[in-house]
């Protein structure tokens, strides 16, 4: 099982804020902000922190993209 955050950059980029803004607003440490852009898994309760943060839904920041055997 894989994930991409592509969705939550892309989101940023609309709202013109930097990930150090959405680190600021958040207080998400700077290693969490390194997972989502290696699209590494974080916790469930980082995640809903952004999306309180940003006004958004699970879906517009993370999309899941399934295993190809």
């Amino acid at each position: 099982m894989a994930v991409s955050y592509k969705k939550l950059w892309k989101l940023l980029i609309d709202k013109d804020m930097t990930a150090v803004e959405l680190r600021e607003k958040t207080g998400i440490a700077p290693n969490t902000i390194t997972k989502l852009r290696r699209d590494e898994p974080v916790a469930m309760s980082v995640l809903e922190n952004i999306c309180g943060a940003i006004n958004a839904d699970f879906g517009d920041i993370i999309q899941y993209i399934p295993d190809i055997k």
